[in-house]
């Protein structure tokens, strides 16, 4: 059985809204203020998971992402549009603009079940997804890289939640002025 891993841009106090500034709000793309080195390559070590496992993204995320890296020639560029992808979205129809990528049929809960059967899954930005697994209590890792940036207001990673959740720390990487740390679901969780 695969993992669900959710990887993230996030503020010191928990913002994932606009950190490439694409979305144009006012505080937008605060991730990229500090250089390229943090925000460019395999930053959450996907590793493997980039050559075995899928990625479901959100129409936003997959459109910008296809954009930027299927015209570009290095690695890291080359395996993401080789990689698996699915894509929710209730608007496309046609998702042959990035290769590899398909429609999610159905609903996406009941996808990445399927899909995490056999590989890991993969969640690159796409709150709305992580929104959705988050809800299903089906997400076994989040690789976050924080940012040295307070912004106050934006869409919050983790919604306000009825019952706590605990996560363990698997590991921490400076990457330049970010920290890439990965969090685990803690043992008797799911």
């Amino acid at each position: 059985m695969g993992r669900v891993i959710v990887s993230q841009f996030i503020s010191l106090d928990g913002i994932v809204t606009d950190p490439d500034g694409s979305d144009r709000t006012p505080a937008g793309g605060w991730a990229f203020r500090h250089g390229r080195g943090p925000v460019a390559g395999d930053k959450f070590r996907l590793g493997s998971i980039l050559d075995t496992g899928v990625t479901v993204f959100g129409r936003t995320t997959w459109e910008l992402l296809g954009r930027l890296l299927s015209p570009r020639t290095d690695d890291f560029s080359v395996r993401m549009t080789k990689m698996a992808k699915l894509v929710a979205s209730h608007s496309l129809t046609d998702v042959s603009g990035w290769a590899n990528s398909a429609l999610i049929e159905g609903d996406v809960v009941d996808a990445v079940r399927a899909e995490r059967e056999s590989r890991d899954v993969s969640v690159v930005g796409s709150l709305s997804v992580v929104r959705v697994l988050q809800a299903a209590d089906l997400i076994d890792e989040y690789r976050l890289m924080t940012f040295p940036t307070v912004l106050g207001a934006g869409e919050r990673l983790f919604p306000a939640a009825e019952a706590p959740i605990h996560l363990q720390l698997a590991s921490t990487v400076q990457n330049g002025p970010a920290v890439l740390t990965t969090y685990e679901r803690s043992a008797g969780q799911g």
